[in-house]
């Protein structure tokens, strides 16, 4: 049975995840989801109710995991050459999250100048070690993804102990209730939006 994992974005800049190109895809950050994740999962990201975000109870997206790759397939696979970041480019490019691949199996971790390098762009191993602990990667294209606009979610929405389906804290919350699921993807589904649908929430904070 399908499971749904569910946390808190506490960044949303569109690097993890990163929504763009027609894939939804979560390569970096949350090696416990990367980890457990199966293909027919749901991963769901909330917003966050930190000062200066206040947006808890509401989504921000919502990916059904289609696909799971290594780095190394993630990064010479050309449908995701475009997730390789571009850091004097667009925001959009910027955000990339194809940021690691290897020589072979036995040599050191490259990463590429990414949100997850140091600010002058060398590598910062710290990101480099928790991003590899595990080296797989979820990808979608069956997602929406609201960013800094999502609605919020249903009081309905929770699982048979009374347990909403929104995460408001640390950690994550995993979901193997048929019920539940049901009531979420019918909600889903009934907003009738696809894909990406609104700027991240760090990008409108930019905006003058």
């Amino acid at each position: 049975m399908a499971r749904v994992h569910s946390y808190v974005v506490r960044y949303d800049s569109g690097f993890a995840p990163n929504p763009f190109y027609g894939h939804c895809t979560l390569a970096t950050c949350k090696p416990g989801i990367r980890r457990s994740a199966q293909v027919g999962d749901w991963v769901i990201g909330c917003g966050s109710n930190a000062q200066g975000i206040r947006r808890g109870g509401h989504i921000v997206y919502a990916m059904r995991v289609s696909e799971a790759l290594t780095f190394d397939q993630y990064s010479a696979d050309p449908r995701f050459l475009a997730k390789m970041p571009f850091r004097n480019g667009s925001r959009k490019q910027s955000s990339g999250d194809n940021i690691y691949h290897r020589q072979n199996a036995n040599s050191e971790w490259f990463q590429r100048d990414s949100f997850h390098s140091n600010p002058d762009g060398t590598t910062n191993y710290k990101h480099v070690r928790r991003d590899t602990s595990v080296n797989r990667v979820l990808l979608s294209d069956d997602y929406v993804y609201f960013g800094g606009i999502g609605p919020k979610f249903p009081i309905g929405l929770r699982d048979r102990n009374g347990r909403p389906i929104w995460k408001s804290g640390i950690g994550v919350t995993c979901f193997d209730d048929a019920q539940l699921l049901a009531a979420f993807e019918r909600w889903l589904r009934g907003l009738a939006v696809i894909g990406y649908q609104g700027a991240p929430f760090e990008w409108l904070t930019l905006r003058g």
